[in-house]
């Protein structure tokens, strides 16, 4: 330790104490500067960088409803009743169809017994984003997805060249956006037995059970600095 007359006529005891002095400021500074670029929030700098990371999916809600031809059925659904939701990475949402067929068949023998392919469609909206399509039950059954994302796909997993951090954050990190209410909607065409056979007038099919699960896309990630190693 030094005393303060030390500190007062002894050059090397002031060299030390401002070198400590240095230190203790310098070092939690610098390590907050590099804690920051690390997550982007100083930008990161323009340059190369690798984003690592995958989808995974999580069941918002899942079930089966009899839709009747030309009556659509429609559900509303909430990241509210999903715990921990407010710390997922939300870039998108799947919604699976499944469905049979109720029709049965009653052709003429010339034609065998069949039944019409119906089509079933479906559609998912979450606030500005929203898709659908539409599968058909040939063959006695069938299913579909329909997709809905909010962000670069193209960047999982990739090379990406000449952006900042912030920049690569802002199209793949929801930031929130995946939060709140999804609406979806379910309908059928249904066609009856393509078989003309005028005793079969009873032949009628008037919608299709259809199964669905709601899973909300989860992109868990990191960004780090790439470097391109020439080829010898």
């Amino acid at each position: 330790m030094y005393s303060m007359d030390d500190l007062k006529e002894n050059r090397n005891a002031q060299i030390t104490v401002a070198c400590i002095a240095f230190f203790l400021i310098a070092f939690p500074t610098y390590f907050s500067v590099a804690a920051e670029r690390a997550d982007g929030s100083l930008g990161g700098g323009v340059g190369d960088y690798k984003v690592n990371g995958e989808v995974t999916y999580v069941t918002l809600d899942s079930g089966a409803e009899y839709v009747a031809d030309g009556t659509p059925w429609s559900g509303t659904f909430s990241t509210d009743a999903l715990n921990g939701a407010d710390n997922l990475n939300i870039v998108g949402v799947r919604v699976s169809l499944s469905y049979g067929e109720d029709e049965q068949g009653r052709g003429l023998p010339a034609c065998g017994s069949q039944t019409a392919a119906d089509t079933i469609s479906g559609s998912a909206t979450h606030g500005e984003f929203s898709n659908s399509a539409n599968g058909q039950n040939g063959g006695g059954s069938g299913s579909h997805d329909v997709t809905v994302e909010w962000f670069n796909s193209s960047m999982v997993e990739a090379v990406v060249k000449g952006l900042s951090v912030n920049e690569i954050k802002s199209q793949i990190d929801s930031m929130g956006a995946g939060l709140g209410q999804y609406d979806i909607e379910i309908s059928v065409d249904a066609q009856g037995d393509s078989c003309i056979n005028p005793l079969a007038a009873d032949n009628e099919d008037n919608g299709e059970d259809v199964s669905y699960t709601i899973e909300l896309m989860v992109f868990d990630y990191t960004i780090v600095p790439y470097i391109e190693i020439p080829e010898e």
